[in-house]
Formats: C-alpha cells, sequence, structure tokens
C-alpha cells in the first residue's frame, strides 16, 4: 500500500485482510518505503469496478498465495500522515477472512515488498506494527470477537 506519487495528495482506496486460524493472523513485515520495517496485515490498493472482497481475495492471492474465503467487512481505517517523507492518505476497508484450506501455507509472493509472512498470536502481536493497524488494534478492535 503506497502512497500517491509525486506530488499528488489524493486520498487512495486499499483493503487489508485479517486471515485468521486458530487465535492467530497473518502479518507481514513490510520493505515498501512506506511503513518499512513494520509488520501488516495483507493488502492493498481496491482497483477500478471491484469489490471489496474482490480484492482482498485478490491482493491476498497476489501477496501471499493463500485462497480464502468467508470475507467480511469489518470497518474503515482513515489513515492521513501529511508529514511523512512520502505524504499519504489511506482510507483502508478492513476485512477478516480464513483459508479455503487450511492446510494452506503462505509463500512471499512479492519478496521486494515483504519480507515475509508468518502466524502471530493476537495477544502477542509483533512490534512495530504499521500505522493504520497500529491505530485499528489500540482503539481496542479484535477481529476475534466483533461482529461486522
Amino acid at each position: 500500500m503506497e502512497g500517491g506519487e509525486g506530488g499528488d495528495r489524493t486520498p487512495r482506496v486499499a483493503v487489508a485482510a485479517f486471515i485468521l486460524k486458530g487465535s492467530s493472523v497473518l502479518l507481514g513485515k513490510r520493505l515498501s518505503e512506506i511503513g518499512k520495517d513494520t509488520f501488516a496485515l495483507p493488502g492493498g490498493r481496491l482497483e477500478f469496478g471491484e469489490s471489496f472482497e474482490e480484492c482482498a481475495s485478490r491482493e491476498v492471492k497476489e501477496e501471499t498465495g493463500l485462497d480464502i474465503q468467508k470475507i467480511e467487512v469489518m470497518t474503515v481505517v482513515n489513515s492521513v500522515q501529511p508529514d511523512a517523507q512520502r505524504p499519504s492518505h489511506f482510507v483502508t476497508v478492513i476485512v477478516r477472512a480464513v483459508l479455503s484450506d487450511p492446510g494452506q501455507i503462505p509463500v512471499n509472493v512479492e519478496p521486494d515488498k515483504c519480507s515475509g509472512w508468518a502466524w502471530h498470536e493476537w495477544d502477542s502481536l509483533p512490534d512495530p506494527l504499521f500505522k493504520p493497524l497500529e491505530v485499528l488494534v489500540s482503539s481496542g478492535f479484535n477481529p476475534f470477537s466483533c461482529s461486522p
């Protein structure tokens, strides 16, 4: 999930997916300029004409090789970072999903953007979290207990 190109300050829409497995969520360590070395959910920009669920499914597949199902829109995070090196404004639709086949193993399909994917227990998330995820977690959001 990158910011606007050049001086473009147009807000972008992204979708990020909590993929649930037992009491764990899937997180990857970002290598991109925005949020470098923070842990984030799989996700990315919404493409023209795409539903939130289609975007989540596509992005998860592109980044992790995983197929997901039971995709539910949970909440939205409005993340504005005007003072960052590359100012950005993302409206991120947060979904939750489960693996289509619980035996699937995540693969780092985009090693230039992520150093790898791993399952993390919800009660012991790694640090630091990607800013939109940090805001969500610090607000008390819990993908295991909330209803869409």
